[in-house]
């Protein structure tokens, strides 16, 4: 999501640019804000990217001073703490990985050509032995360090019993011995759903390209399994992201020591509140899937990645004292004969059972309404009228 913001902010202006933010954090937006009228009528439209908390839009809201007060406090006590103790966690799986791969030959798919959509490049994630059982449980468990840090202290897992409801019984076909699932399917709130995601299930996830080559996380997505994905690719000459997903969820789904993967098929992050419409890439494969709902609870920040800079996003969150995350486990869903051979069925399905449970709203938006939101709330007046064709 940064990179859309990034997009957004850097549209050329009067002056020499740039597209860095150089606004205070703790002052509020000189940019005019839009009106009370207008803001309504935003707010109303994509209610599912909305900040609900004292921050305000974009967290460049006006902040009373009891608040710039904790924030100054923080900033000079919690936040430098956490950033050091994050960095010796993440140098410290870092070296964790680089001596469980040393001479290791990676997994390597066919690599694709630069111009294409999908790239296989160095995979540890198949490993067996000592070197996969030690990168899995010390990365779920400095993972949780991880979260621990960010104020993250305690959180509430739930698992839920769908043994009395409608969805989970007649029509199904469910095998007389469990299936391991081959995918965990979640909503998306957050960068913090990795963390989580890691420190539970240490799953494979799909990332960008750009990602293998990043200092130290590189490594680590490496050992994660990730699919890359060249996401501004236009290409369509190519086996393609459905066509690699299906491939690794079947192998989940068939043999467990493959890694599961990790979905977010709303393809965005929320405020939390809603869910958007599910794509069906993880759902091609016709395997069973685990539904996990995330919610963060909150009193003055949200930690939802919604409609705020990454950076911005960071520094505001560490400065909180405490933070907070509920987890729902649904069953594991198995599909009927009708969900397999429809994958948009099957899709619509999961995603009304998790909003069901989850008290999740489903809304009919999805990542080119984001765009328009934040192009709105930053200034831009030549999208006003787009927002009339999105009426209903």
């Amino acid at each position: 999501m940064e990179s859309e913001l990034k997009e957004l902010n850097s549209k050329p202006s009067h002056d020499d640019g740039s597209s860095k933010d150089d606004r205070p954090l703790l002052k509020p937006d000189t940019t005019p804000p839009p009106s009370s009228e207008t803001l309504q009528e935003l707010e109303r439209k994509f209610a599912a990217y909305v900040r609900n908390d004292a921050y305000g839009p974009m967290g460049r809201g006006a902040l009373p001073l009891e608040e710039k007060i904790l924030l100054a406090i923080a900033s000079i006590t919690l936040v430098p703490i956490r950033v050091v103790l994050a960095f010796i966690i993440l140098v410290f799986y870092y070296l964790i990985c680089r001596v469980c791969t040393l001479f290791k030959s990676p997994n390597r798919g066919v690599e694709q050509e630069q111009e294409q959509e999908v790239e296989e490049v160095e995979d540890y994630a198949h490993m067996g032995g000592w070197r996969r059982a030690v990168i899995v449980r010390s990365g779920k468990v400095l993972s949780r360090a991880m979260l621990f840090v960010f104020g993250f202290y305690w959180i509430s897992d739930t698992y839920k019993n769908l043994s009395t409801t409608t969805n989970q019984s007649e029509g199904k076909d469910q095998p007389e011995e469990p299936e391991r699932p081959g995918a965990i399917i979640s909503n998306h709130v957050s960068y913090l759903d990795i963390l989580y995601h890691m420190s539970s299930s240490f799953p494979s996830f799909v990332a960008k390209r750009s990602v293998a080559k990043l200092p130290l996380v590189g490594l680590i997505s490496k050992c994660l399994g990730c699919v890359y994905v060249q996401r501004e690719s236009k290409s369509s000459d190519f086996k393609g992201v459905s066509g690699v997903v299906t491939d690794r969820v079947q192998q989940a789904h068939q043999s467990s020591s493959a890694p599961m993967m990790m979905l977010f098929p709303e393809g965005t992050t929320t405020n939390g509140d809603y869910l958007l419409p599910f794509k069906t890439g993880a759902f091609l494969a016709r395997a069973p899937v685990l539904p996990v709902i995330l919610r963060y609870p909150y009193q003055r920040f949200s930690p939802a990645w919604d409609s705020i800079s990454g950076a911005r996003h960071v520094i505001f969150l560490l400065c909180q004292f405490v933070n907070h995350i509920e987890v729902m486990r649904l069953p594991v869903y198995y599909p009927s004969q009708q969900e397999k051979d429809d994958p948009k069925l099957y899709a619509d399905n999961v995603r009304k059972l998790m909003a069901s449970e989850g008290n999740l709203i489903l809304a009919d938006i999805g990542l080119a309404e984001k765009r328009i939101y934040h192009a709105a709330l930053n200034g831009n007046n030549c999208l006003p009228s787009v927002l009339h064709e999105k009426d209903d």
